[in-house]
C-alpha cells in the first residue's frame, strides 16, 4: 500500500501545476467519448466542471488511510447519485482520466503511475457504486425556502424543509444544493447550520461577492420564501466525538458560522462537562451577523463562551486582527478538541496556528470553502 500510494503521488507532482490543461482534456475526451454526458453537466463549466475530477483525485490522496478512504468514496458515491451517473459512466470517466493524466504529464509518465492510477481507479469505482447502491434514501430531496433573512449586500440566512422523506444529518456536515429554476445541473456545497431535528428543516449561510452569480448568488438575491430548491445527501467528518472528555475549541470566519453553530446547537442537548470556546472573526462589526445568536446561548449555558474578532473594523470594541492571531492569545489548546471553519486563507493560517502549538492532528477537524 505505500507503494501504491508513492507512485500516486509522485506521479501527481508531473500534472497538478497544469490542472487547466488537465482538466480541459479530461472534458474533452469524455464528452468525445459519450456525448450523451454533456447533459449532465452545466451549460457552464467554468468553476463548475472540475467537481467530479477534484473528487477523483481527493480520493487517490488518501487512498494510503483505509478508513478514510473508505468513508469519502461510500458518501462521494450516494452524493454522486443527483448526477444521476452510473457504472457505464465511470468506465468512460476513467478511460478519460488516464489519457489526460498520459497527454499531461508527457515524458514523466511510465508504466507504473499508469497501472497505479488503473488500481486507484478501480477502487475508487468499487466503493462509491457500492456507497450508492446502499443508500436507500432518494438522490436529492426537493425542498422549500421557509425564510430568507439578508444580512447586508451579499450574505443571506435562509431555512428550508426537506419534502416527501426525512432527510438525516449530523451537526457539523454539509449538503449539495441546487436552484433549478436559476442555475439547473448546477451544484455547490453548504454547511447546515443548524443541529439535526424532527421538522426536516435546515438552515443555510450563504455568502456571495457582489456581482457574482452561480449558485449562491441565486440563493442570496434571487431566491424567496416558497421557492423551491434541491438537497443532496449529507456528507463531512467534522462532526463531534461524543467519547471524548476534552473541551472544545472552535473557530469560525464569516459564514463559516454555520457548522459551528449547528455543532454548539447539537452540544447544548447533552454537554455538561465540557467547556467550549467559540471564536468568531470577520471583518467588520456589521458582518458578524451570528453574534447575537451565538450570545443567546451564552446567556444560557454556563460551559459556553464565544470571542468574537475583527480583522478590518478600529472602531469594534472587542478583539482585534485576523482570528487565526485572535485564537492564539488564549491558547494553549492542545488538550482540545479543534473545529476550524471558513475561507481557504482563514482555514490555512489557524492549522499553522494550531500545529504551532502541538494539538495532535488527529484533535482538529475542518471545514472549507475553498481550496486549501
Amino acid at each position: 500500500m505505500h507503494d501504491f500510494a508513492r507512485l500516486l503521488k509522485e506521479s501527481w507532482t508531473l500534472v497538478e501545476e497544469d490542472r487547466e490543461r488537465l482538466s480541459g482534456h479530461f472534458y474533452a475526451r469524455l464528452f468525445l467519448l459519450d456525448p450523451e454526458l454533456r447533459k449532465l453537466f452545466p451549460v457552464e463549466m467554468t468553476g463548475q466542471g472540475d467537481r467530479i475530477l477534484d473528487a477523483i483525485v481527493t480520493a487517490t490522496q488518501v487512498v494510503d488511510d483505509p478508513e478514510s478512504f473508505e468513508e469519502y468514496l461510500r458518501s462521494l458515491g450516494r452524493d454522486h447519485r443527483k448526477y444521476h451517473v452510473d457504472a457505464a459512466h465511470y468506465e468512460t470517466m476513467g478511460v478519460a482520466l488516464l489519457d489526460a493524466l498520459r497527454s499531461t504529464a508527457g515524458d514523466g509518465w511510465n508504466l507504473e503511475y499508469d497501472q497505479a492510477w488503473r488500481d486507484a481507479y478501480a477502487a475508487i469505482t468499487e466503493k462509491m457504486l457500492a456507497g450508492a447502491a446502499a443508500d436507500e434514501n432518494p438522490p436529492y430531496w426537493h425542498a422549500e425556502v421557509l425564510t430568507h433573512e439578508r444580512h447586508g449586500p451579499d450574505t443571506a440566512v435562509l431555512t428550508v424543509r426537506a419534502l416527501q422523506h426525512p432527510l438525516s444529518w449530523k451537526a457539523g456536515q454539509y449538503v449539495s444544493v441546487e436552484v433549478p429554476r436559476h442555475l439547473p445541473r448546477v451544484w455547490r456545497t453548504y454547511s447546515v447550520a443548524n443541529a439535526p431535528n424532527d421538522d426536516n428543516v435546515l438552515e443555510f449561510h450563504v455568502r456571495t461577492p457582489v456581482g457574482a452569480g452561480w449558485v449562491s448568488g441565486a440563493l442570496v438575491r434571487r431566491t424567496k420564501p416558497g421557492d423551491l430548491i434541491r438537497v443532496a445527501a449529507p456528507m463531512g467528518s467534522m462532526t463531534l466525538d461524543r467519547d471524548s472528555t476534552r473541551d472544545i475549541l472552535c473557530v469560525a470566519g464569516g459564514v463559516g458560522l454555520a457548522p459551528v453553530k449547528a455543532l454548539v446547537e447539537e452540544l447544548t442537548a447533552w454537554n455538561r462537562t465540557r467547556w467550549v470556546h467559540v471564536f468568531y472573526g470577520a471583518r467588520t462589526a456589521d458582518e458578524l451577523y451570528g453574534l447575537a445568536g451565538l450570545e443567546e446561548l451564552v446567556a444560557v449555558h454556563p460551559w459556553l463562551s464565544v470571542t468574537p474578532a475583527c480583522s478590518d473594523d478600529p472602531d469594534f470594541d472587542g478583539e482585534q486582527g485576523d482570528i487565526s492571531d485572535v485564537v492564539t492569545r488564549y491558547g494553549p489548546w492542545t488538550a482540545h478538541d479543534c473545529y476550524v471553519s471558513g475561507s481557504a486563507p482563514m482555514v490555512r493560517a489557524t492549522l499553522r496556528a494550531l500545529a504551532e502549538d502541538d494539538v495532535p492532528p488527529p484533535h482538529i477537524r475542518y471545514d472549507t470553502f475553498g481550496n486549501l
